[in-house]
């Protein structure tokens, strides 16, 4: 494992639109220090590391290393999501990726989900605060809209479907 470099410092400092001062601040050294590192004329105290890694967003071992690769991909692998259904008891198994499940001593096909707008059924969007629900009110469950996927659904009688959020 190497040390950190001022190249790595400034790409994460500009990164997170900080300015030196700012960055400084929060780790408490002076704005000229945070200079020196990033100009390569000094390096960063090893007891700080911790401390500049926290304040940059990263893991103590990006910054020691430089490798700052991020997940493309923020909510994990759910691009792969996978479902079974047991015909039998009705039971669904969800997977990231795909795989081998039995269920009731039966091998479970892949389960691939219907367009919406199969006539039966309609799954109905909306944009909403936080609302508390209250078990006398009717089936409904509420998401936080963030970005844009799908929400898949399962009907015992006419199977998955999917609609795109």
């Amino acid at each position: 494992m190497g040390y950190v470099t001022g190249k790595t410092i400034k790409e994460l400092r500009e990164r997170k639109k900080m300015t030196q001062k700012e960055l400084a601040e929060k780790i408490s050294v002076s704005d000229k220090t945070v200079s020196k590192w990033e100009t390569k004329k000094g390096l960063p105290d090893i007891g700080i590391i911790e401390e500049l890694a926290g304040a940059l967003g990263v893991s103590v071992a990006q910054l020691l290393t430089g490798d700052l690769r991020e997940n493309g991909n923020p909510s994990a692998n759910m691009r792969k999501m996978c479902f079974y259904v047991c015909p039998v008891c009705g039971n669904i198994i969800t997977s990231v990726g795909q795989g081998v499940f039995s269920c009731c001593g039966i091998d479970l096909p892949q389960a691939e989900a219907e367009k919406e707008e199969d006539g039966c059924h309609h799954i109905c969007i909306e944009t909403v605060d936080l609302v508390k629900l209250y078990p006398e009110q009717g089936i409904s469950v509420r998401f936080r809209k963030k970005g844009h996927g799908f929400i898949y659904a399962y009907c015992n009688r006419h199977g998955m479907f999917q609609t795109i959020v």
